[in-house]
């Protein structure tokens, strides 16, 4: 029996959304498949609530997301702010740094925080910026930001706003067309519920304009939207088009899931992730265990990410394991070795969550911590789901 996949992504996925990856595999040109292709991308604008917005399908992870926004975006010389709320938004200055930007970071007081939003404006108004660039739940920390009054802030000062979603995107609310995002970009294998290997964005038409109007071209040619673009444009129209062949058999799985995504509704999933993860909080409450979030104002919906109690180290990791649970170790590198993280993204249930605490709340007592009572975690959970 396998275990229950309770870690930050890869998720576990839906039968349906399996069923259409061991289908035969299509080809790009088939009918079926342009047809499939082109319902996915109008899906992909709806689930990030843009309207507005070009969606993008291409094969890669979301580092490459990451990277199809900032190349079609930064030309060298150009200066790009940073909120920056741990280990992936370091990643975004780096992509950011090796396509010519000058980069300036506004952090976190400490490790788990979110930097607060005047001190955002105030480098804002001191001009100059092309673009920013928020993690809206960053994986490593489970911080999750404050992203709305931060992107109404750029659009307020004239600077692109691209949003980080690969921990967030259906998961945590977000809506690109009302909030001013120019770039929400996301990955398949966390909340959007596929397997790896689709990078996704959604793009403003005020950020395309950016792309048009720049001087140089894009120096890598498959992260060039002008390259995937006319693709992109076909495929929704119903027409094929080719530039690399794109995972067909991903590409239906996306399809399946989006449609179940939509099918529930985008504020019933972002308040079903809300109900999960309160559950989650009550439980690390009664076991006595601390949060790297330094609030819960900033504590994303999608995973927790909890410091290891005194005594006990990152071999709890594997006792949760040996209980039928998958959880992760610590990814920050100023606290790899001193915290775990739990995802909670996606079809996760509120089973799946009394299974996941009732296996860390044993491991936790095994390995000599008992700040609670046996069975206290579990009560604490089951109380905030019924709640």
């Amino acid at each position: 029996m396998r275990d229950l996949l309770m870690i930050p992504g890869p998720v576990d996925v839906d039968a349906d959304v399996l069923q259409a990856l061991s289908a035969p595999v299509p080809g790009h040109l088939d009918p079926g498949f342009i047809a499939t292709f082109g319902r996915a991308l109008k899906r992909l604008r709806e689930v990030s609530l843009a309207p507005g917005a070009q969606p993008f399908v291409v094969s890669g992870s979301g580092t490459l997301a990451m990277e199809l926004a900032v190349a079609n975006l930064i030309e060298p010389g150009d200066r790009a702010l940073v909120v920056n709320t741990g280990y992936f938004s370091d990643r975004m200055a780096h992509i950011l740094e090796r396509h010519g930007a000058k980069v300036t970071h506004v952090r976190a007081e400490a490790v788990g925080g979110a930097p607060d939003v005047a001190r955002v404006e105030a480098e804002l108004r001191g001009g100059g910026f092309k673009l920013m660039t928020v993690t809206h739940v960053d994986t490593s920390t489970a911080v999750l930001a404050p992203v709305e009054p931060l992107v109404k802030a750029a659009r307020e000062h004239g600077v692109l706003a691209v949003v980080d979603g690969v921990c967030a995107t259906a998961g945590e609310a977000f809506h690109q067309d009302a909030w001013g995002a120019d770039v929400y970009l996301t990955a398949s294998q966390k909340a959007v519920g596929v397997p790896p290997g689709l990078a996704l964005l959604t793009v403003s038409p005020r950020a395309l304009a950016a792309w048009r109007a720049r001087k140089a071209p894009v120096a890598s040619v498959y992260a060039d939207w002008a390259e995937w673009l006319p693709v992109m444009e076909a495929y929704e129209s119903g027409k094929p088009a080719y530039f690399a062949t794109p995972p067909t058999s991903l590409v239906c799985a996306l399809d399946v899931s989006l449609g179940q995504i939509l099918a529930e509704g985008m504020e019933a999933r972002f308040e079903r992730h809300r109900r999960m993860a309160r559950a989650f909080r009550a439980a690390w409450s009664a076991l006595g265990l601390r949060p790297v979030p330094t609030s819960e104002a900033v504590a994303a919906n999608t995973l927790s990410a909890v410091y290891y109690p005194d005594g006990v180290d990152a071999s709890l990791v594997g006792r949760v394991k040996a209980q039928g649970v998958a959880i992760a170790g610590g990814l920050h590198p100023e606290i790899k070795t001193r915290y775990f993280r739990v995802g909670h993204m996606n079809r996760v249930s509120a089973g799946d969550v009394l299974v996941t605490v009732g296996a860390i709340e044993r491991a936790l007592h095994a390995a000599g911590h008992r700040a609670a009572a046996a069975g206290t975690a579990v009560a604490a959970a089951q109380a905030a789901l019924a709640g």
